[in-house]
């Protein structure tokens, strides 16, 4: 039996950023209580209001989806990305110079970041049924970015930006109506 926990929005806590840009709301992070250094796996919301350079983190990769917003610019090692258009997971080294430019204002933007030597992880951006897998050594995030979803099986109900997170359990199945971001994560050996 899929045993899932729930992660309401309303929950969630806002910690400012040192520089000023923005604020994040940590969804979930393994090991659970695991500050910026000592993460395996975490996954965040952020308010970002004004670009600038993101923070280095060794050892780490990531991937950023924009939510709501016109979107932004990123320059990675001096390669730029366009991201105007929501609900487009781009993975990037979380140790590479990066900065951002928001196109035309404030955004809220999608994270997910991970130990490269320790899990990894794939995003997909779903809306309709999604088989969330399970098993072992698998752990899945689902979050709702637009509408709402249902977990199949047990019923559990998510509002926007609700989420359910499930650990090395069995496999379900989410119907999603709107969108939401599936996120796997795979221990490495």
């Amino acid at each position: 039996m899929t045993t899932a926990r729930v992660l309401r929005a309303a929950e969630r806590t806002a910690t400012a950023w040192k520089n000023g840009g923005g604020v994040t709301r940590e969804v979930a992070a393994f090991p659970e209580g695991s500050d910026l250094g000592g993460f395996h796996w975490r996954v965040s919301l952020a308010d970002v209001a004004s670009g600038g350079p993101f923070s280095v983190f060794p050892g780490v990769d990531r991937v950023i989806t924009v939510v709501r917003g016109a979107g932004m610019l990123l320059t990675v090692d001096g390669a730029e990305r366009l991201m105007d258009t929501p609900y487009r997971p781009f993975a990037f080294p979380g140790d590479a110079e990066t900065d951002c430019r928001l196109l035309e204002g404030p955004l809220v933007d999608f994270n997910v970041m991970t130990r490269r030597d320790r899990v990894d992880a794939r995003v997909d951006i779903v809306d309709a049924a999604a088989e969330l897998p399970g098993g072992a050594g698998c752990t899945v995030l689902a979050l709702v970015l637009e509408g709402g979803a249902r977990l199949r099986g047990d019923g559990t109900r998510l509002g926007p930006l609700d989420a359910v997170l499930l650990a090395e359990a069995d496999p379900a199945v989410l119907d999603v109506d709107g969108r939401a971001a599936v996120v796997t994560f795979r221990q490495l050996a």
